[in-house]
């Protein structure tokens, strides 16, 4: 069987020119980088103000598992199969964080015939966009330290400073340091920390501006530390804002790509979606629903993730209304969820999970129809995608799919995309057009105007399944204070691991009956959004025992080899 990387280095890939053209994109409109990448302009969307959007489908998933559930194959896949069947499609993705390729998850560009391409740029530099962000951040943490160091006249707290440095690699060394050593020349010594570059409030706002005015103006929002009399500092006051919107003035336009079927693919943003919101940028999905009929995005992680945030923190900043939502799942990573599997990440697989066991199955289903459930409170249509693998049975395809339409979902199809691309799609992508056709009574899992702990605790209970909210001193001390400059309109983005419905990686299938720990919350004032912190949530992932990087080489002729 050929390796992803070898599919996509044979695929025949056509100039983006002939991409843009055939949506409809004017030579002005685009700016290209190299022969298959190209960056679009914003005013394209002024130009197609009056046209009516397509219809707009997010997938999401059941709780990740080391398996992998195939959620990106899955999102380019419903892609290729809805203009198999005659559909004009455009998929929007997020920009994959050079973290996870080089460490535990290698590509993420899709997988078999279910990519998109250029699939080494894309898992790579791409055009810049994450180093953008990367630059951004890091200037306005060196005018921080140095405005200290120069006379501090915004007399800021350095103990309260929140704001830390980037680097898009996962490096836990990284996470706690001390900076200013050596001396006065050297700034005043502090402690210090480095997040990853996606996990950067630059990044989120990024996704969530609406133009580069908004960006700009979100930017110079920013909440870095609070003074010595407990005022909030901005990046405006700190007079970095307009740098940082210069840094990123490029990045704000969505790079088009193709697939493996050489259909279009916006690429926008990459917010992780434990630590922040999990979805690529407002301005790629309002540009393809103007230049398409259907536009597929993806949300990060589990629906209780990334789905949850698209609908109430995405929405609600967008005024884009889905019209329905696609899980994927797995049957081996249902029977993970039965709790019977031990499964490691770069472990051979328990021979168990790829025979016949419906015993498991019935057990690890829990955890989808949580979902499924849970997704039923936005009143948006609901599909599950059961991505195949060739030890499926046809018992255990109709199991989950009697299971999933008792749960409440339209139908469960299944989906061979990675091994026959489009033409595998074609049952998934008339189920999902047939659902997008159904009445959307969208609506948000809560209104701006409750607390901020209303907010948590409806997340708690009605997406995680918890039984109640247990807030620490210092999370009740910032949710007054919170609430006295105003920023409990914001809504919630809970930081909570992606291994678990609950706080708890080790609690598989569907938790019951826990209290949800709210350890901290932070404000994201530039983003829009308030995030609490969930048990012990890191901001900077660390390398596993063996890197995905160490499998990647380039042989004598500059072919790159071992990307996934």
């Amino acid at each position: 069987m050929k390796t992803d990387l070898e599919i996509a280095q044979e695929a025949k890939l056509r100039p983006i020119e002939e991409i843009a053209r055939s949506l409809g994109l004017t030579e002005d409109e685009i700016e290209l980088y190299g022969k298959y990448k190209a960056k679009t302009d914003l005013g394209v969307l002024s130009r197609l103000k009056d046209k009516p959007n397509g219809k707009y489908i997010d997938v999401t998933a059941i709780t990740p598992t080391p398996l992998g559930e195939g959620k990106t194959v899955t999102t380019i896949g419903l892609s290729l199969g809805l203009n198999a069947i005659g559909k004009k499609v455009m998929t929007c993705i997020r920009q994959p964080s050079l973290g996870p390729v080089f460490g535990i998850k290698g590509g993420a560009a899709g997988g078999g015939y279910s990519q998109v391409l250029p699939m080494e740029d894309f898992n790579l530099h791409f055009t810049g966009d994450v180093h953008a962000v990367s630059l951004a951040t890091n200037l306005l943490a060196a005018f921080i330290d140095n405005h200290i160091l120069k006379g501090n006249k915004l007399n800021i707290d350095p103990h309260t400073i929140s704001w830390n440095r980037v680097v898009d690699i996962s490096d836990r060394a990284l996470r706690n340091i001390v900076i200013g050593l050596g001396g006065k020349v050297n700034g005043i010594p502090r402690e210090a920390g480095f997040d990853i570059s996606v996990a950067s409030e630059a990044m989120a706002i990024l996704a969530l501006a609406s133009d580069l005015k908004d960006l700009r103006e979100r930017l110079g929002r920013i909440v870095f530390a609070f003074t010595y009399d407990g005022k909030p500092v901005t990046a405006e006051e700190l007079k970095c804002a307009g740098a940082m919107a210069v840094l990123m003035k490029d990045a704000i336009k969505p790079t088009l790509i193709q697939t493996t079927e050489n259909t279009p693919c916006l690429v926008h943003a990459g917010p992780f979606a434990n630590i922040a919101h999990g979805n690529n940028s407002i301005i790629a999905d309002k540009i393809a629903l103007k230049l398409a009929d259907y536009v597929v995005t993806e949300s990060g992680f589990g629906a209780d993730c990334g789905a949850e945030k698209f609908m109430d923190i995405k929405c609600r900043v967008s005024g884009l209304k889905p019209d329905c939502v696609v899980v994927v799942a797995t049957v081996r990573a249902l029977k993970m969820h039965s709790g019977k599997f031990e499964v490691v990440a770069g472990r051979p697989l328990d021979p168990a999970l790829t025979r016949e066991d419906l015993d498991s199955l019935s057990k690890g289903i829990e955890n989808l129809e949580a979902h499924i459930e849970s997704l039923k409170n936005f009143g948006v249509p609901i599909v599950v995608a059961v991505n195949k693998f060739a030890t499926d049975t046809e018992k255990e395809i109709n199991f989950i799919r009697e299971r999933a339409i008792a749960a409440g979902a339209e139908d469960a199809i299944k989906s061979e995309v990675w091994a026959k691309g489009g033409e595998g799609g074609k049952e998934l992508a008339e189920a999902v057009a047939k659902a997008c056709e159904k009445p959307s009574n969208f609506k948000f899992l809560y209104p701006d105007d409750v607390s901020i702990k209303e907010k948590i605790e409806t997340i708690a209970t009605k997406i995680y399944g918890a039984a109640g909210v247990d807030f620490s001193p210092i999370a009740e001390k910032k949710i007054k204070l919170y609430a006295e400059y105003g920023w409990d309109k914001f809504p919630i983005c809970m930081a909570k691991t992606h291994l678990s419905l609950s706080h708890d990686p080790m609690l598989k299938g569907r938790p019951r009956n826990f209290r949800l720990p709210i350890r901290d919350i932070r404000p994201s004032v530039g983003a829009g959004f308030l995030y609490p912190l969930c048990g012990d949530m890191r901001t900077m992932p660390g390398l596993p025992s063996v890197p995905a990087g160490t499998k990647i080489d380039i042989d004598e002729n500059g072919k790159i080899v071992g990307l996934f």
